[in-house]
């Protein structure tokens, strides 16, 4: 009777919860320091309910796909545009990238995915061609946007291309990145005889950089600068009859956009005088002993 009383005890007792004197394990991971009571509070959790801007959010919402292509060897342009493209798609694709696709035909003579294409002056890259419709596609990055004219374009548009230089190529224009540096307004076109003059507001943080009879970059076309005026933050060039035919900026009216990239000799030569490039080599020379 004493070992039947007995084992009957130690049942009573690993049935009651009272009498276990360890916190069951997934407590212990949601409270750090057990106690002797757990409460049914311990267990629930407060969620927040989601930010009203994701109803209004206009991002794609599916997975970022990487679809650019980098070449190892940066890119570089003349400026001498090869042809006008025109713009068969510009937004976002079923995959929630934002592409713009456009219609060619020099272009497509030698095309390879990954090459770089100056579109308007934008280096951009090739994500897919196709020969028999005659058309190439390219990816555009948010700062891309926001850095450029591009995103204005509309279906029809037309662009101007060039592929990137190969060592083959004669340079006709001058060094051009395809890196814009920002955009500028057309205020002013006036023809003179079968000329056109075109006369464009900068801000001065490029305007700083644009010089008389210097090169300038619009819209991808390699040109010369005739005049700046500083008091009115513009700038002017002259477009002859053969390349009013070639490029896009004639087609422009008063009040649009265009691409600019100054050239990069003067920012070079900015940066060295600020970083006391100058001073060192002077400090540097051999003191003359007569």
């Amino acid at each position: 009777m004493t070992a039947l009383s007995s084992s009957s005890s130690s049942v009573s007792r690993l049935l009651s919860p009272s009498s276990q004197s360890k916190t069951p394990k997934f407590l212990n991971l949601l409270n750090p320091q057990p106690q002797q009571k757990s409460h049914t509070k311990n267990l629930i959790f407060t969620l927040k309910p989601p930010s009203l801007s994701i109803l209004f959010s206009t991002k794609p919402t599916k997975p970022f796909k990487p679809l650019f292509y980098s070449t190892p060897v940066r890119s570089l342009f003349t400026g001498i545009v090869e042809e006008m493209g025109e713009i068969k798609h510009l937004g976002y694709d079923k995959d929630g990238s934002f592409t713009m696709k456009i219609q060619a035909k020099t272009i497509l003579e030698d095309i390879h995915l990954g090459d770089s294409i100056a579109v308007n002056g934008t280096c951009l890259t090739v994500t897919d061609f196709d020969t028999q419709l005659a058309e190439f596609t390219i990816g555009l990055a948010p700062e891309t946007l926001r850095k450029t004219s591009l995103g204005e374009l509309q279906h029809g548009s037309s662009v101007n291309l060039e592929r990137a230089l190969s060592p083959s190529t004669r340079m006709g224009g001058h060094f051009v990145q395809g890196h814009v540096d920002g955009t500028g307004v057309i205020v002013r076109r006036e023809p003179e005889g079968d000329s056109l003059w075109v006369k464009v507001k900068a801000g001065k943080d490029l305007l700083k950089y644009i010089v008389p009879k210097g090169f300038i970059a619009v819209d991808g076309t390699s040109l010369t600068v005739v005049d700046v005026f500083d008091e009115e933050d513009c700038f002017n060039f002259m477009l002859v009859a053969y390349t009013q035919q070639k490029v896009v900026i004639p087609l422009k009216k008063v009040g649009q956009k265009v691409n600019l990239e100054v050239d990069i000799l003067g920012k070079y030569v900015e940066r060295l005088l600020s970083s006391g490039f100058v001073d060192s080599i002077r400090s540097s020379r051999p003191v003359e002993v007569h």
